[in-house]
């Protein structure tokens, strides 16, 4: 007799799926956490906590999970649509060669993509050794004193310019002039910023700017059609009149052509996307800004300084001043959250590998193939511009004519108006794509040598460049691809990334970058579009991108999705910006104040004031919650007035809040709209819908909830949800109708990784999200139940329960015993853990985020350290270890600490590098000691630190070149 089978083939499916290795804990696994817990069903735990007011009551109307190969095989048939054709479209984005050592060990490496902001600069020396060359290539090649670490685009970078230079300028104007030169999406996103903050734009020609009262102008040199102008009597004309002048400018050129620094700028902005970085369709790419000296207590973003640690060794580390602008909540003079730093790291390796010789070649070699194209087309009587680099400016020819040739031969060129168009040539170019060029023209080049030997450069003479730069050693060793792949691992060798440890965060998410995910990014069809490419070359991104959209719709219970927003900070920028248009549409422009309670994320406050708006700012009660009557009596109080709430959902606190719904009900009342964050939105994701409880606006954290790496700060994606009412208002597209701007440099932000949530979920399909949710508030609350006999958890919600995340409160334990957050996070590095967030949103606590891809026996890793931490802090408490030498003070401990000569700390050796014996199978050391802040603030340097400091005489770095 046939005997039945042991198991059915659906159950075998399952539990061989994505969602099985997606979420950490098996079964098994859950069915233990949730007995600590105390719950029966992850069911009875979900209805525990989350309120019954805001709980969806029906499931995701997604389609059922699929497995790895069926998803990468249906979005392989996605990205077949889109037609990789040969791109001379310029206009700030170039075709440029990825080294192959840096694509496979850098953009496909989760030692590297999956890092995270380095706060704790202890176990991020590697990531900031990248960034350190990354200031040091953008402020050398600028002829600036000061760089910061990467923006998020050139259009957003030259609008930062422009705000830096209206807190810094002497002059009163309230005019910023524009050259007509700049690129046109650098103008929409210029436009955009300026309304709200009441700057008056006026665009123009170079003999206007010269007798243009303005606080600052903005310059491309070289210009968006390619032109070299000699701007040097211009900048100091605008310098007698006390403005100030920003310059976007090409990287790669500026290896020909004199620095802007050299002439006569104050702040340069520009792209480094032609450094190795794909086209992506419009990003991720990194922007820079560098800068005067003068400014750089003013300069957003973030700048990577150095210090020293407690042995006097130099150390790498965030400036205090720039670590966060929008720490300074209200008084933030930017939003900005989230850098480019895995696109950063990838453009300084590029000029790591090449060097200044190597970078110099790829630039003639372009310059040459340019001005040959150029000579060629004279010969047969086209008319070309004078003084280019590597972009022509083609006048009075038939461009429609052109370009349908163009389409014919696989080519995009720049289309400008009827009788002109423009032709960027990048390192990829061939000699036969220069012939083919030629050949759009009726041109024909024979001897391409010959034509060579007779065509003059096209650079103007007194703008050549004679200046030297990248001198520093790091950017003349490494050009063999083994020396490189040797200094790349060394690097991340010092780092804590996900491929190592958790990385327990509270309010970041650090989840599973699942591989099947990232592969898609560097595969042709996605990575070689151009972001202007013609909409028929695109069909595979549009299907791409409206099927996430509706995905994402369907998840948060909004109406309409905008993906352009690049970062979190630009999503709340966005979501304000319709809510601002959307009162103006109805007549009420005079609504302007934004409630915002204090418990709330700092990019909030700080992306209000950018909208025009005014920040009142609204209580919490004892236990953490929003503090209703206080929002109920400031709504009233400013009933005509009120523009918006914005509060975070779960909250800040990391408790879902009771209230949430009455409060909507309120804003509403008096006329105004509600805002949630959607940084938490991994507690939500089939659970609740912000979009059904009465909200009106989200941003999402693409690159936290939905699985995009943080890349060691940034790329992210911040896109921005409505209803319906304010989806007229969304950012509108580059060439595209609205009544609000773009926000983003390109149409669709960082549109090369939008595959990673695409992938994300269609594999996990409605059932695997809402179980990840389950499970991500299962892991918090298994966190916060083991750890309740040790470190107190500060805030609960319903049931003695927190959400995603839970806050340990520290501060009893620092004023028994001395012993402070900020130590126990440096004690974690010792048991090779990257620290929970420290002191934010309380000071004296660690705010803990375990997210679903973390296995219990992860968990219990990490709370047999803080365990061991908090054994450790009795010792002191009860005099079995010194108040002041004691490991935890003393933390991290280095290799060279433990292993030194001489010991001289109270406590041994053994407590210091081994406080778990499982530690001595597997070891992370970190690479210096614990960093002074306080000396990296006094002692500003922040570029390459000289190869002399390293030797072992602390003493060569004590008298830094301060900048």
């Amino acid at each position: 007799m046939t005997q039945p089978a042991a198991s059915s083939l659906r159950a075998l499916e399952h539990h061989d799926g994505f969602i099985e290795r997606h979420i950490g804990p098996n079964d098994a696994e859950i069915a233990h956490m949730l007995r600590t817990v105390g719950h029966d069903s992850l069911e009875a735990l979900t209805n525990a906590i989350v309120p019954g007011s805001i709980k969806s009551g029906n499931p995701l109307a997604l389609p059922a999970a699929i497995s790895e190969v069926e998803a990468l095989a249906k979005i392989r048939g996605i990205a077949s649509k889109n037609k990789v054709f040969r791109s001379f479209i310029g206009q700030g984005y170039h075709g440029t060669q990825t080294p192959n050592v840096i694509l496979r060990n850098i953009l496909e490496n989760p030692a590297w993509y999956t890092a995270y902001t380095p706060y704790q600069a202890e176990i991020s020396q590697g990531r900031m050794e990248a960034l350190i060359n990354f200031q040091t290539m953008c402020a050398e090649l600028t002829g600036m004193e000061i760089a910061n670490a990467s923006l998020l685009d050139e259009g957003t970078a030259a609008a930062e310019a422009m705000t830096l230079a209206k807190r810094s300028a002497k002059s009163k104007s309230n005019v910023f002039f524009v050259s007509n030169g700049v690129h046109p999406q650098t103008l929409e996103v210029l436009r955009t910023r300026a309304e709200p903050l009441e700057i008056e734009l006026v665009v123009g020609d170079d003999a206007q700017a010269a007798d243009t009262d303005a606080f600052g102008i903005l310059l491309q040199y070289p210009t968006t059609f390619g032109e070299i102008r000699d701007y040097r009597e211009l900048a100091g004309k605008v310098h007698a009149r006390g403005g100030l002048v920003s310059v976007a400018t090409d990287l790669l050129a500026l290896t020909l052509i004199a620095a802007p620094g050299e002439w006569g700028a104050d702040i340069v902005v520009g792209n480094s996307q032609r450094f190795g970085v794909p086209f992506g369709f419009g990003g991720p790419h990194a922007a820079f800004m560098a800068c005067r000296d003068a400014f750089k207590r003013s300069m957003p973003g973030r700048l990577i300084g150095v210090s020293i640690d407690n042995e006097g060794k130099p150390a790498y580390r965030l400036t205090l001043q720039t670590r966060e602008q929008h720490i300074r909540r209200e008084k933030a003079t930017s939003n900005i959250c989230t850098a480019q730093v895995l696109l950063a790291v990838m453009a300084s390796m590029y000029a790591v590998y090449h060097g200044p010789e190597g970078l110099q070649r790829i630039a003639r070699r372009v310059h040459r193939l340019s001005a040959i194209l150029a000579a060629s087309l004279r010969q047969a009587g086209v008319r070309v511009g004078e003084n280019f680099f590597d972009t022509l400016h083609v006048t009075g020819v038939d461009a429609n004519a052109v370009h349908d040739r163009a389409v014919d031969a696989g080519i995009n060129l720049r289309a400008i108006d009827g009788e002109s168009l423009g032709i960027s040539l990048d390192e990829t170019t061939t000699r036969e794509d220069v012939a083919a060029l030629a050949r759009l023209f009726g041109a024909e080049i024979g001897d391409i040598d010959a034509l060579d030997r007779t065509s003059a450069d096209a650079l103007p003479p007194g703008l050549v460049r004679t200046s030297s730069f990248l001198t520093h050693p790091v950017f003349n060793t490494h050009h063999s691809e083994h020396e490189l792949l040797r200094y790349m691992r060394m690097l991340s060798d010092k780092d804590l990334a996900l491929d190592r440890t958790m990385i327990p965060l509270g309010s970041c998410t650090m989840k599973l970058n699942a591989t099947a995910e990232m592969i898609p990014v560097t595969w042709p069809e996605f990575a070689n579009i151009h972001p202007l490419a013609p909409a028929d070359q695109a069909e595979g991104y549009r299907q791409l991108i409206t099927e996430l959209e509706q995905m994402l719709v369907e998840c948060t219970g909004y109406d309409a999705v905008s993906l352009q927003p690049n970062s979190g900070a630009q999503g709340e920028y966005a979501g304000l910006l319709a809510i601002r248009a959307y009162h103006r549409a109805r007549g009420e422009g005079h609504r302007d104040i934004c409630l915002i309670p204090e418990s709330a994320h700092g990019t909030n406050p700080a992306s209000a004031q950018m909208c025009g708006m005014q920040v009142v700012v609204t209580k919490c009660d004892a236990n953490g919650n929003v503090d209703v009557n206080d929002i109920r009596a400031k709504a009233e109080k400013y009933s005509e007035r009120l523009a918006a709430i914005m509060m975070t959902y779960p909250s800040t606190h990391g408790v879902f809040e009771e209230d949430v719904v009455e409060i909507c009900e309120i804003v509403h009342q008096h006329g105004g709209q509600v805002y949630t964050d959607g940084a938490n939105m991994n507690a939500l994701v089939g659970v609740a819908k912000p979009g059904k409880w009465g909200s009106d606006v989200s941003h999402l954290n693409l690159h936290k909830t939905f699985c995009i790496p943080h890349g060691g700060g940034g790329p992210g994606v911040g896109p921005c949800a409505v209803k319906s009412h304010l989806a007229p208002f969304l950012p509108r597209a580059f060439g595209g109708e609205g009544d609000v701007g773009m926000v983003s440099a390109a149409s669709f932000g960082s549109a090369s990784i939008l595959p990673i949530s695409w992938m994300y979920i269609t594999m996990m399909g409605a059932e695997g999200l809402r179980r990840a949710t389950q499970v991500a508030l299962l892991n918090a609350n298994y966190i916060a139940k083991r750890l309740e006999p040790h470190y107190p958890t500060l805030y609960s919600g319903r049931n003695d329960l927190v959400a995603h995340e839970c806050i340990l409160d520290l501060r009893p334990i620092k004023d028994a015993t001395g012993i402070s957050a900020e130590d126990v996070a440096k004690r974690l590095i010792d048991f090779g853990f990257h620290a929970p967030t420290l002191s934010f949103p309380v000071a004296g606590t660690l705010m803990v985020e375990p997210t679903e891809s973390e296995s219990l026996h992860e968990l219990d890793r990490f709370i047999d350290a803080m365990i061991q931490i908090r054994d450790e802090i009795r010792a002191v408490e009860d005099g079995r270890l010194d108040r002041e030498d004691n490991p935890l003070r003393h933390a991290p401990h280095t290799a060279t600490m433990v292993a030194g000569s001489e010991w001289t700390h109270a406590y041994p050796r053994e407590l210091a590098a081994f406080p778990l014996a499982v530690l001595r199978q597997h070891k992370y050391w970190p690479p210096v000691a614990r960093v002074d802040n306080v000396y990296g603030d006094k002692n500003v340097f922040c570029s390459c630190v000289p190869i002399e400091a390293f030797d072992g005489e602390p003493e060569a770095f004590s008298e830094p070149n301060v900048m």
